[in-house]
């Protein structure tokens, strides 16, 4: 008995599963399905895409001819990747926007009906790690299963992108709807992304507050289970924009076991504390250094500067993490079985419980 024929129907079903990763839509309702050829057993699907050459390109070619050739009675698929027209480009970013008003510009991650659970992460002073511990916690959250964004709300030292090694990256942008960069299983924004390479960002408070509203407006975040923000050291204009802007959000304070360091960090708690924000807790980073010989720990910056800040705040120590190399090629995100990537897949357990995040159906390994 001959298999029934291939009818355009059950590419089309086939095609729903399949989604763009950057968008995470299904290219069936994103209108990216542009031709189905069938001749017999043959298929041929022609997908197009928003820009030419874009990065993720071979990842959608691999998943459309996966689905299709689910079918019964296909033997051949052909996959051809094309670019929207302007046209097409308009619809699939209007598609995106959704009930966005495009006057008010209104992000959906920033209404009051948002289900993204927003923390930020600050330090009283630089050099204490801040950005190295959002960076594994966001990767450990996104090992998870969870849906992570991570802005890099530090406008004038961001270094996100290098430490997750991104930083030649550049982001899609579709009728002036910028596309976040994709990475260890999160999504990531920041102002390295817009700058020229080595040029300073010499702004004054309300341009950089204007950057940071755009980082949730004129991006396509999708949906998403937390929101991480890198904010700069110190109680300045960016950590004030971020405590108005998000009456929602809760903080995390990172300090090293240092007095000095310590202290300040106390002081951007009080911050947070002033304008109402919870405090999750206290990460205490270089706590120690282990030795891989013998185990031995030793103690090079001090002992208890985690727990000063967070009895000073009437909060709780969430993590110490030791001192240890990062990947390779200058990346700074710890390998998963590393003292340090436990340490915060841990962390990430906590926040994910203290956050009432949903336990996610499936782990991402990456």
């Amino acid at each position: 008995m001959s298999a029934a024929p291939v009818s355009r129907e059950a590419v089309l079903e086939a095609l729903r599963d399949v989604q763009d990763p950057e968008v995470q839509r299904s290219i069936v309702e994103m209108e990216m399905v542009k031709r189905i050829d069938i001749a017999g057993s043959s298929v041929a699907v022609e997908v197009t895409l928003t820009i030419r050459g874009c990065p993720l390109r071979g990842v959608i070619e691999a998943d459309v001819e996966r689905a299709i050739r689910t079918l019964p009675g296909v033997t051949d698929v052909s996959v051809t990747i094309g670019t929207m027209s302007d046209e097409e480009r308009q619809r699939f970013a209007a598609k995106l926007r959704g009930k966005q008003d495009a006057e008010q510009q209104q992000s959906p991650l920033l209404s009051p009906e948002a289900a993204t659970a927003f923390v930020a992460v600050a330090s009283g002073k630089g050099g204490v790690g801040k950005s190295t511990v959002s960076a594994n916690l966001a990767v450990a959250l996104a090992r998870l299963g969870y849906r992570v964004g991570l802005v890099d709300a530090d406008i004038y030292g961001f270094s996100l992108p290098a430490i997750l090694g991104v930083a030649d990256m550049k982001p899609a942008v579709v009728e002036n709807l910028i596309m976040p960069v994709q990475t260890h299983g999160l999504k990531l924004v920041s102002m390295q992304f817009f700058v020229p390479e080595g040029r300073p960002v010499i702004w004054r408070g309300p341009m950089l507050g204007k950057m940071l509203r755009n980082f949730f407006q004129e991006v396509h975040w999708g949906d998403l289970d937390v929101m991480l923000l890198d904010l700069p050291p110190g109680t300045g204009d960016i950590a004030l924009d971020v405590h108005q802007m998000l009456p929602k959000s809760r903080e995390l304070i990172v300090t090293t076991p240092q007095d000095n360091a310590a202290r300040v960090a106390v002081r951007a708690g009080q911050m947070a504390v002033q304008t109402q924000h919870e405090i999750l807790g206290v990460v205490e980073n270089m706590a120690y250094y282990q030795c891989g010989g013998c185990g031995a720990k030793e103690y090079l910056f001090g002992r208890g500067g985690g727990a000063r800040v967070a009895e000073a705040l009437g909060s709780r120590v969430l993590a110490e993490v030791p001192m240890g190399a990062v990947g390779a090629q200058g990346a700074g995100v710890f390998a998963e079985d590393s003292a340090q990537g436990r340490v915060f897949a841990t962390l990430a357990q906590r926040l994910a419980q203290d956050l009432a995040l949903e336990t996610p159906a499936v782990a991402v390994r990456r």
